[in-house]
């Protein structure tokens, strides 16, 4: 199967799966296989209050230095941090 890149020369990528330094796009919110204390539809209704809308522009900013975990993120123009298990539902191109 060949993967499908996008406008921008990126393949689709997990937010969870970014490493620091990474800039991209959201694409879409999929929370149905991430594995969270949140049940899927409120973690997705989470991820768009703090700025994951489709077309946000991110930027990885920081990741914490056990694990990696959190990562701080610029979504537009706010500063947030969030877990990596949970960012493994925001898919960026």
């Amino acid at each position: 199967m060949t993967s499908k890149l996008h406008h921008n020369g990126h393949q689709p990528i997990l937010l969870g799966n970014a490493r620091r330094g990474y800039r991209g796009v959201v694409q879409a919110i999929d929370s149905e296989k991430v594995a969270s204390a949140l049940q899927p539809v409120e973690l997705e209704s989470r991820l768009i209050e703090l700025g994951f809308v489709e077309g946000a522009k991110i930027e990885v900013l920081h990741e914490g230095i056990i694990g990696r975990d959190p990562i701080a993120v610029r979504v537009d123009n706010i500063t947030i941090a969030v877990r990596r298990r949970e960012a493994m539902a925001v898919v960026l191109m």
